[in-house]
């Protein structure tokens, strides 16, 4: 069965991002990432896919979002709509939408399960995250951690499904 699922670090104040970077550096959520996502579809929008460090993320099919007709970006999956994003997923993976922020926005009604990494903190940002109707979803997995190294916040991981 196609799990649909979001992947995504959430500030306070709903931040994800600004000038198509991360806010932060949490070296264990990239981990995290990495483990969850790897022998999986990851699905993104070009913007994503422009600010990664590595392209293509290896041990995934990369799928990129793009409402430009006929583009195509070497060793990725295209999708041109949602409706083509989801026929490219496959039936029996579970795939990761990783963003951006319109690409959430559009999933966050189809998404089965969501792996937030909660950050205690608020950020500057020119990306948040749509706002989550938690009545819709049972937490089924928390894991705290208090502040790690350099970083001045603590943080928790948190999964979800969408309750039936």
């Amino acid at each position: 069965m196609k799990t649909t699922s979001i992947i995504v670090a959430i500030a306070d104040n709903n931040a994800i991002g600004n000038k198509n970077e991360l806010l932060w550096h949490i070296p264990d959520d990239l981990k995290r990432f990495k483990k969850l996502t790897s022998g999986h579809q990851v699905l993104m929008g070009k913007r994503t896919w422009e600010s990664l460090p590595i392209k293509p993320l290896p041990n995934r099919e990369n799928i990129v979002l793009t409402d430009i007709p006929g583009e195509i970006i070497k060793a990725c999956t295209m999708a041109y709509s949602i409706e083509d994003a989801l026929s490219k997923m496959n039936d029996n993976k579970e795939c990761f939408i990783m963003g951006g922020g319109m690409i959430y926005r559009q999933f966050l009604d189809k998404a089965d399960k969501l792996y937030i990494t909660h950050v205690h903190k608020s950020f500057e940002a020119d990306t948040f995250f749509p706002e989550i109707n938690y009545k819709d979803w049972e937490l089924i997995e928390e894991e705290k951690h208090q502040r790690e190294g350099n970083l001045d916040f603590s943080f928790t991981y948190a999964t979800y499904v969408r309750k039936k």
